[in-house]
C-alpha cells in the first residue's frame, strides 16, 4: 500500500468516525487517532515500527490522563466558587460592561437560545472553539514524524501548561459566566457553545465532540485561567518563535478567535482569557530558559 492509499484511507476513516461518532476529545482518544496517522503516513514500516509510537508517547500520555483526571477532581477540595472578581474586572476593563452580556444582547438574538438558527459566525467560532481539542496534539504529532527534538520541546511546553493550570483551578475555582448568570451574579446569558453546528441536525447529522475514552472528568468551575485561549496562545508562541516567514504573526488570530468565542459564548470571561495567555507567555519564557541552561 503506498502512503498516498494510506492516508487518503486515514482521513475518509476519521472524517466518517468525527461525522457519525464524534469529534475525539479526551487526551487518550486523540492520542489514538494520531497514532493511527502515523502508520498511514509511514504505512512501509514494520509493525515492530508501528508499535514504537508508544515508546515515546506512553510517559506524555500518562502525564495527560493525570491532568485530566486531576481537573475533573479539582472541584472537590471544598472551595467555594468565586463569582465576583471577574465580573467586577471584565466591568473595569470594558468601561462598565460585562462582554459575554454585550456580545449574546447585540450577537445572539431575543432571546439568546442554543436552539436558534445560526449565523455565519456562530458557525466560524464554534469550530474554533471544538479545535482546542486538536491542535495542540495533532502539532505534537506532525512533529514527532518530523522532528523528535522539537517533539519533546513543544510538549515540554504543553504539559507544563496543562499542570499550570490545574494548580490554579484547584486554588481558585472560578465560576464561568453562564453559571454566575445562572445563580443571579449576572443578567442572563446563555451558554451556546455547540450552536454553531446545530444547523447539522437538520441534515440528520449530530456533530459534536465524543470523549472516546475518560468520561465523567468535567470541571465546570476550572475557569480561571482559560486554557483554552491558554493552549491556542502556545500554539501561536510557539509557531512565531520556529517559524521565520513574515506571516508567522497571522498565528495570533488563532488566540483571538479563540477568546472571541469563549467569551461570546458565556464560557470565560475576557480576563480568563488574558490569563490563559499571560500563563502560556510564562510558560514559554520559563522553560525556554530551563533548556538553555541545561544545555549549558
Amino acid at each position: 500500500m503506498t502512503r498516498r492509499t494510506a492516508t487518503t484511507a486515514y482521513a475518509v476513516l476519521l472524517l466518517a468516525w468525527c461525522w457519525f461518532v464524534g469529534i475525539p476529545n479526551d487526551p487518550a482518544g486523540v492520542v489514538v487517532w494520531i497514532w493511527f496517522g502515523t502508520i498511514a503516513w509511514q504505512v512501509e514500516e514494520t509493525p515492530r515500527d508501528h508499535l514504537a509510537f508508544w515508546r515515546d508517547w506512553w510517559r506524555p500520555l500518562l502525564l495527560m490522563v493525570l491532568y485530566w483526571l486531576g481537573r475533573g477532581l479539582a472541584d472537590e477540595v471544598g472551595i467555594a466558587p468565586h463569582y465576583s472578581m471577574p465580573i467586577r474586572v471584565d466591568d473595569w476593563l470594558f468601561g462598565g460592561t460585562v462582554p459575554t452580556v454585550w456580545l449574546q444582547q447585540n450577537w445572539c438574538g431575543e432571546p439568546c437560545l442554543k436552539t436558534l438558527p445560526p449565523h455565519w459566525y456562530d458557525v466560524l467560532l464554534t469550530t474554533v472553539y471544538a479545535s482546542h481539542f486538536l491542535v495542540a496534539l495533532t502539532l505534537a504529532g506532525v512533529l514527532w514524524v518530523r522532528n523528535r527534538d522539537e517533539w519533546v520541546r513543544w510538549l515540554r511546553r504543553y504539559i507544563t501548561l496543562l499542570f499550570a493550570g490545574l494548580a490554579i483551578y484547584v486554588a481558585y475555582p472560578m465560576a464561568p459566566p453562564w453559571m454566575a448568570a445562572r445563580d443571579g451574579y449576572l443578567p442572563e446569558v446563555s451558554r451556546i457553545t455547540s450552536r454553531g453546528w446545530s444547523q447539522l441536525e437538520v441534515l440528520g447529522v449530530d456533530l459534536h465532540r465524543q470523549t472516546m475514552i475518560m468520561w465523567g472528568m468535567a470541571n465546570k468551575v476550572a475557569a480561571m485561567p482559560s486554557l483554552h485561549c491558554g493552549i491556542a496562545c502556545l500554539v501561536a508562541f510557539y509557531g512565531i518563535s520556529r517559524l521565520r516567514r513574515p506571516w508567522r504573526w497571522l498565528l495570533l488570530l488563532y488566540p483571538l478567535a479563540m477568546a472571541l468565542a469563549l467569551t461570546y459564548f458565556a464560557e470565560h470571561y475576557v480576563i480568563d482569557a488574558i490569563a490563559g495567555c499571560l500563563l502560556a507567555w510564562l510558560v514559554m519564557v520559563g522553560v525556554g530558559r530551563w533548556e538553555r541552561k541545561r544545555a549549558a
